[in-house]
């Protein structure tokens, strides 16, 4: 086929809307010809204004012929069951993070649509922003040397104002702070560089905050080829984005100025072996955009998608691990 990929998005809360946004200037790639959310009257007039058909049931996006591909922006604990219908109904799958809550749902997922031959895009756009895909360049071509460490921090206070009943605060939907809200962007970004992780130590605090699934995240991983990962969040601090990678022969410090709903650029701190610290600054981009044009072009074949299979179950194997070391307090084995 040809032309742009027909979408359903699945949910309309903050984030469908955030997609919906951004996709106005991406009309080559993306027509949204459906939307499905349980509460229609939030977003009734949005989708009017738009003239996309609004309905509260998701087989009615599943049903329907001119959709060719899901955009699932849903509570967590829904995506396993939405994927599988997605599937059985020969529709694409561009699902929010985290991808599932345990290894063996991902890997059920990612196993569904493989055998079908249907696209499943992840929503880690941080692997999109210029200078993170610069940094996994970089990396791949060995600029960086040895990988020895990485440090991250990804942290805002957005849900401290949520009402303690929204899905994204209860502990069976969200468990470990702001593992599965910030952290899995860091984890995911891990695995890109380090592969499969072996064991991991969480720590998860309810220090400042009524949050009941705790407000403050660390994580520290080890990794099965060597190397390590220190992954932070916190739900009730200020805003900040920091993803560092240390190896033999250089280093990058990745610092995003606003959050990525509204990106304002970066400052990108390096180091080479033998050269100078440097500090430069990228301008905006909308990687949000980017990671849903990148899915449709692989909709389309023109394009490979570059969240692999292996990283989608590797990084929710080592996310299932922290969920069992914040409870335990004790060092986790990596399924």
């Amino acid at each position: 086929m040809a032309g742009p990929v027909k979408i359903a998005l699945i949910g309309m809360g903050w984030w469908g809307q955030k997609m919906l946004a951004v996709l106005s200037s991406a009309p080559d790639d993306i027509a949204v010809v459906r939307a499905v959310e349980p509460n229609q009257e939030t977003v009734r007039d949005l989708c009017a204004a738009k003239g996309i058909p609004l309905s509260a049931d998701y087989a009615d996006a599943l049903n329907d012929p001119n959709v060719e591909a899901v955009v699932l922006a849903t509570p967590h604990s829904l995506h396993t069951d939405q994927i599988k219908a997605a599937v059985a109904a020969g529709k694409h799958i561009f699902c929010e993070k985290p991808l599932a809550l345990t290894k063996a749902e991902a890997e059920q997922s990612v196993a569904l649509c493989a055998n079908e031959g249907l696209v499943l895009g992840m929503g880690h756009e941080r692997r999109f922003e210029p200078p993170i895909a610069d940094l996994l360049a970089k990396a791949d071509a060995g600029v960086l040397g040895r990988i020895h460490q990485i440090e991250s921090n990804f942290s805002h206070d957005k849900f401290v104002s949520l009402d303690r009943d929204n899905w994204r605060l209860k502990a069976d939907q969200a468990p470990a702070g702001g593992m599965t809200a910030t952290g899995i962007h860091l984890l995911d970004l891990s695995v890109r560089l380090l592969g499969p992780a072996e064991s991991v130590l969480c720590i998860c605090e309810q220090l400042s905050s009524d949050l009941p699934q705790g407000d403050t995240v660390a994580a520290y991983v080890k990794f099965k080829g060597g190397g390590t990962s220190y992954v932070s969040a916190s739900l009730a601090n200020p805003f900040i984005s920091r993803f560092a990678v240390f190896g033999s022969k250089g280093w990058i410090d990745v610092r995003d100025k606003a959050h990525v709903e509204a990106p304002d650029g970066w400052i990108v701190t390096s180091a080479m072996a033998g050269g100078p610290i440097e500090t430069i600054e990228i301008a905006p981009a909308e990687p949000v955009k980017d990671n849903l044009v990148s899915f449709a072009r692989a909709v389309r074949g023109t394009e490979t998608y570059p969240i692999t299979a292996d990283h989608l179950v590797n990084n929710i194997a080592l996310l299932e691990a922290v969920f069992k070391s914040a409870l335990s307090g004790a060092i986790e084995t990596v399924a």
